[in-house]
């Protein structure tokens, strides 16, 4: 592998990774270093560097100053802290990294579905603040019977419907065109979330999602209805949704993303019917060792073959 390939690394995303990159290239780490520097290295490496690694969800627009700029590879399959329009104009390829997170990122979401039906959170605090003693722990819900509608039915949504058909649910999508498989297809997010018990947003990031899950969702999914968002925190209205929760529109809600990260809303973290998690849908040492695995890959490929092995299109 030629060491005198230069690589910036954008901003810090998977540190083994950084790491084997740092052992295999000229990496220069922009994210160390104040804007005047920033730019000043990208001056000094015009003509020589054509590569960059990045996350997917942030990517410091000052790297498309680098006029040699030919790749920039993400950590992360949600591409939406990539500027396209810049990259297509500047004819700058992006890679990302799918199908290797979809594992994790289904099974946190059924860990939440189940933890949201079942109040497995309280319940914990209930036995460990010796409740037990006063009296039951109050029910929770079957997911036998109901129906678990997926709002992005991609690589990720497919993963969490194979995951719940054991748990005899029936199952409901709703995607720009339907697919061939065996779900019920839904035209619209409000007539998926009136048919549906659970409804489980894998939608991406983007413009095109903003707010998608508002009031409307929200009220059709009703006040026996449960959400869970492992896709991106844009496409909530977070003040639509903690006004259901408090007010009883809706049962309860876990949540994995928020608009913007690492901040969540201080009126969701007084609610009990909301589970809050960290943004680790893929934070498994398996998944997060493959998705660096394959910005390794990519970058290895690009500059020994000029091909690429998950060109974002």
């Amino acid at each position: 592998m030629a060491t005198q390939d230069h690589v910036i690394i954008v901003n810090p995303f998977h540190p083994e990774t950084l790491e084997r990159l740092d052992s295999a290239y000229q990496t220069h780490h922009l994210w160390k270093l104040e804007r005047p520097e920033q730019e000043q290295l990208l001056k000094s490496l015009e003509g020589q560097c054509r590569v960059a690694a990045s996350a997917s969800w942030n990517c410091d627009p000052v790297i498309y100053r680098l006029k040699s700029l030919k790749l920039i590879a993400a950590f992360g399959v949600g591409v939406d802290g990539i500027d396209f329009e810049t990259t297509r104009n500047l004819k700058i390829r992006v890679t990302n990294t799918p199908g290797v997170l979809d594992d994790g990122v289904a099974d946190l979401a059924m860990a939440l579905i189940l933890a949201t039906m079942r109040n497995l959170i309280r319940a914990n605090s209930f036995s460990r603040d010796n409740l037990w003693k006063d009296g039951p722990f109050p029910f929770g819900t079957s997911m036998a019977g109901k129906t678990l509608g997926i709002a992005g039915l991609g690589r990720i949504g497919s993963a969490i419907a194979m995951r719940a058909e054991p748990f005899k649910v029936k199952i409901a999508y709703h995607n720009r065109q339907p697919k061939q498989v065996p779900y019920t297809f839904c035209q619209s997010l409000e007539d998926l979330a009136e048919i549906s018990d659970i409804l489980v947003s894998v939608l991406p990031g983007g413009a095109e999602t903003d707010n998608l899950i508002n009031t409307n969702v929200l009220k059709k999914l009703g006040p026996s209805g449960i959400f869970i968002n492992v896709g991106r925190g844009n496409s909530v209205d977070d003040e639509a949704l903690i006004e259901a929760l408090r007010s009883g529109a809706v049962q309860a809600a876990g949540l994995d993303v928020y608009k913007n990260e690492p901040q969540i809303p201080d009126a969701y973290k007084i609610l009990e019917n909301v589970i809050l998690l960290p943004h680790i849908g893929s934070a498994t040492v398996e998944t997060r060792c493959a998705m660096g695995n394959l910005v390794f890959d990519n970058i290895r490929a690009f500059f020994e073959h000029d091909t690429l092995v998950s060109e974002v299109m």
